[in-house]
């Protein structure tokens, strides 16, 4: 085996250290370049930027982030408020069972906004890993104008009419 010399040992120590010195430093540029993105209230997405830069997507997971913080408050609020009227119990058969449906019907309520808040969650994670705002069977933009009037849209207009299809071909039988 052969034998490296100091000087040799120290050449390639420098080259090491003004690697490890230029990678930082690049780091560190890469940091401040990507800091985290602020959009103004008044924002709005436009065609006419890059669909879904870095500013569409913190616009949306401001507008998912808060609309999921609305639904909790509103579900806890209905769950405190159902519990509270446990309580009451009429003597009236008709009153009993209006109260059971009016309770019914608040449940199924309650469980669809928690079905909403899962779906919710996943556009989130879309956001996080950079793959909110495109079709999952087809991979084409999904769109603004779509994902501002449903933020938690999985699939464009064409592959969820072809699913709409196909669930109703599924449901006659």
């Amino acid at each position: 085996m052969a034998k490296i010399s100091k000087k040799t040992k120290k050449k390639v120590a420098t080259k090491i250290n003004k690697a490890k010195t230029l990678v930082k430093k690049v780091v560190l540029a890469e940091k401040k370049i990507k800091g985290p993105i602020k959009v103004s209230k008044t924002y709005t997405p436009k065609d006419t930027e890059k669909y879904m830069c870095d500013k569409h997507l913190s616009f949306f997971k401001t507008k998912l982030t808060e609309w999921k913080k609305e639904l909790v408050k509103a579900n806890n609020e209905a769950l405190y408020n159902g519990s509270i009227d446990d309580n009451s119990v009429s003597a009236d058969i008709v009153d009993q069972a209006s109260s059971y449906t009016d309770k019914a019907v608040e449940m199924k309520a309650i469980n669809r906004q928690i079905k909403l808040i899962s779906k919710i969650d996943k556009a989130l994670m879309r956001v996080k890993d950079k793959t909110y705002g495109f079709c999952a069977e087809t991979a084409e933009p999904i769109g603004l104008k779509r994902l501002m009037a449903r933020p938690v849209a999985e699939l464009c207009i064409a592959a969820q009419e072809k699913h709409e299809k196909e669930e109703k071909v599924y449901a006659d039988d």
